[in-house]
């Protein structure tokens, strides 16, 4: 047990490395901090302190740097920051410029959580189980081929290649586009069968090779909406931490990332809901074994969206991460729930922001 003081000193060098990922030593202590305590004194408590294993000292300094069980000390009795207005108008204005589609607002959830984090986000996410069907359309190509395109109403759309009848035109496609598509509009995607495909059709066209081609495609489709897909934001902020100027830490980290199926089992392992921080040696995967992850499992109507969460230094920002990370959760089911209502409230509520239009690059 950690007497008051040491714990109040521990704080200190953990907050003051976080800010500088310099070295905390007794006189910066003592010169910064008004505790009443001279640097011999702090100096004796750091002894002690990395004694307990909460500090550890590098080689080349006469400084402490905390431990991953100081970080963990820390965290555990961590009170999550506030965002400031600004931060809540450019993460608003932000979603408003860029979110047209599903996809969109996952992308634009993993970059703002990078760049107000620094670090590297991901986002694992489930397709939206009460997508429904809104229209379909048929792009003739060469021969005896067509791009089926399937758009729902959310904004999505998948597309698939299918074969249609020798000699069938531009007009009879459209024609059987538009009459499934009102018979099939408003039912959720998951809900379309083989045998209400078949019997919509069938009322408008018979041929069985399009009608399997159809099955088939349609078939593919609902099973990639079924898959979780990975975003990834600011693997860049890497190279700009001083815990990163080493390039094989960096490769190391990068070849995780960049294995989608790593990524998904690394944050699917922690499914449960709510925030959960993993810190050095907790982490499952060697090559993050220095790095702290920061995740949010988030829910809609009980079932599992995705996870999203930021990965970096042991030195990273926690309080203003878990803050981030807190707004963004909540303001992902805002617009899960209704994504053509959400962004037509923003348009008529922030018609004055304009989030630095021009950073929209890939990170």
């Amino acid at each position: 047990m950690l007497s008051d003081r040491k714990r109040k000193i521990l704080q200190i060098i953990i907050e003051d490395y976080i800010e500088t990922a310099e070295p905390v030593g007794s006189r910066t202590i003592a010169r910064k901090h008004d505790l009443g305590l001279s640097p011999a004194t702090i100096r004796n408590e750091m002894s002690d302190l990395e004694l307990l294993g909460y500090l550890e000292q590098p080689h080349t300094s006469a400084g402490r740097v905390p431990s991953a069980a100081a970080y963990r000390l820390y965290v555990d009795s961590l009170k999550p920051g506030t965002l400031t207005d600004n931060d809540i108008a450019l993460i608003n204005g932000w979603f408003r410029e860029r979110t047209r589609n599903m996809d969109d607002i996952f992308k634009s959830t993993a970059k703002i959580l990078s760049r107000m984090t620094q670090s590297v986000s991901v986002i694992v996410a489930n397709k939206k189980p009460t997508a429904r069907f809104k229209y379909i359309k048929f792009l003739p190509l060469s021969g005896n081929k067509a791009i089926l395109c399937i758009v729902t109403d959310d904004g999505d759309m998948d597309n698939g290649l299918i074969t249609i009848p020798a000699g069938m035109t531009p007009g009879e496609l459209d024609y059987l586009a538009g009459r499934m598509s009102r018979m099939l509009e408003g039912t959720p995607i998951s809900e379309i069968t083989s045998d209400m495909l078949q019997k919509v059709y069938y009322e408008v066209y018979h041929d069985e090779v399009m009608l399997n081609s159809l099955k088939r495609t349609l078939g593919e489709i609902a099973a990639k909406n079924s898959e979780q897909k990975v975003f990834l934001g600011g693997t860049k902020q890497l190279l700009n931490q001083p815990e990163f100027q080493n390039m094989d830490r960096v490769k190391d980290l990068l070849g995780i990332l960049e294995e989608e199926k790593v990524v998904k089992d690394l944050l699917n392992a922690g499914g449960q809901s709510g925030l959960k921080i993993t810190i050095g040696s907790e982490n499952k995967f060697t090559g993050i074994k220095d790095c702290s992850m920061v995740q949010a499992t988030y829910r809609l109507n009980g079932e599992i969206v995705g996870t999203m969460a930021v990965l970096g230094p042991t030195r990273m920002e926690y309080r203003k991460v878990i803050a981030v990370m807190n707004y963004l959760h909540k303001y992902l089911e805002t617009i899960l729930r209704n994504p053509e209502e959400f962004r037509e409230q923003m348009r008529r509520k922030l018609p004055e922001l304009n989030p630095d239009p021009g950073q929209d690059e890939e990170e």
